[in-house]
């Protein structure tokens, strides 16, 4: 969506507004919550919790998700069809839009936090920037979880930049590092980083709002909803950052209580992130279980509303270039 459309459709961007004004989870919160639980059940095994991973993808993408990429389609039928090695030579931002709760989880073990971010990333994704965009968004969401919510966010950018060894990646990255203490306003950086589900144009954007706007999550979020594009995985991949760096105390809280309670819903997560902390300090966590039957009747019944919500937001997307 363009940006001009999001601001003729929602001038105010702070409340949900698909299905009045509670909020559902995006297939980036779904698939972040998923990469949890296997983590959480499999905390000192990559194999078992990669195979884990992969087994609740499928079982995912047979609930009939909303949203879902090319690249993730395609290994998600590659999974179905029995294929050992399901990740796909794709360069969408599937894998890094998860990654964040990998860095977290890892973030006190470089070697282990590269490796399992890797790991996970391709069984998606092959393509070299998408797994290093994956590794970059996990060791970014490491640093800033293991430092105070007023640190250097340029400087923690720089630091997670040394996982990365893809060029055109890295260049991308840098300009966003770079364009953020500039004087150039959020729209024309938007154009120069790229809005698009290309993982060197996600990533690098995020890094850019990240940077300039991390200090306060609710507006790092809405300024990247605002720049239009892949606004759901874009900011899903800040809001990561901004939680990693603040905690749930520094989200935006009324956003967080209207999240729907039901699978994937704000106590499902919740129980997934101590379950998760439990594991990583050596102690046993009973890991959060949901109704399949429950997510898979909630994606059908609301269909039709996203289904609805498409068709505006492509009759924006046509009005906005019509009148352009």
């Amino acid at each position: 969506m363009t940006p001009s459309a999001i601001r003729h459709r929602w001038p105010t961007i702070d409340r949900y507004s698909l299905f009045g004004k509670t909020g559902f989870s995006s297939d980036d919160t779904e698939q972040t919550a998923l990469v949890a639980q296997a983590l959480a059940r499999h905390p000192g095994d990559l194999d078992l919790a990669v195979r884990a991973f992969r087994r609740s993808m499928l079982g995912w993408f047979l609930r009939l998700p909303w949203g879902i990429g090319l690249g993730t389609l395609r290994a998600c039928l590659r999974m179905a069809f029995g294929f050992e090695n399901t990740g796909v030579a794709s360069a969408g931002n599937g894998a890094a839009m998860r990654a964040a709760v990998l860095g977290v989880r890892f973030r006190e073990d470089a070697t282990e936090r590269r490796r399992w971010a890797d790991a996970f990333a391709r069984v998606t994704h092959r393509d070299a920037r998408a797994v290093e965009g994956a590794r970059f968004v996990a060791e970014l969401g490491a640093l800033a979880s293991t430092t105070t919510a007023h640190a250097d966010r340029e400087k923690l950018a720089l630091s997670a930049l040394t996982v990365v060894d893809h060029r055109e990646l890295r260049a991308a990255i840098e300009r966003g590092i770079s364009l953020a203490s500039s004087t150039n306003s959020d729209a024309s950086a938007a154009i120069a980083l790229g809005t698009t589900g290309f993982v060197v144009h996600s990533v690098s954007l995020a890094t850019f709002f990240f940077v300039r706007h991390g200090t306060d999550a609710t507006l790092a979020i809405v300024e990247t909803i605002r720049a239009g594009g892949d606004t759901d995985t874009n900011a899903a991949i800040v809001g990561a950052w901004c939680g990693a760096l603040h905690g749930e105390a520094g989200l935006p809280s009324g956003l967080v209580e209207r999240l729907q309670d039901g699978p994937f819903g704000r106590s499902h997560l919740r129980a997934l992130a101590r379950a998760l902390e439990a594991t990583r300090l050596g102690a046993h966590a009973e890991v959060p279980r949901f109704s399949w039957m429950a997510a898979f009747v909630r994606n059908v019944l609301l269909f039709p509303i996203v289904l609805v919500h498409a068709l505006r937001v492509a009759l924006s997307w046509t009005t906005s270039r019509d009148g352009s």
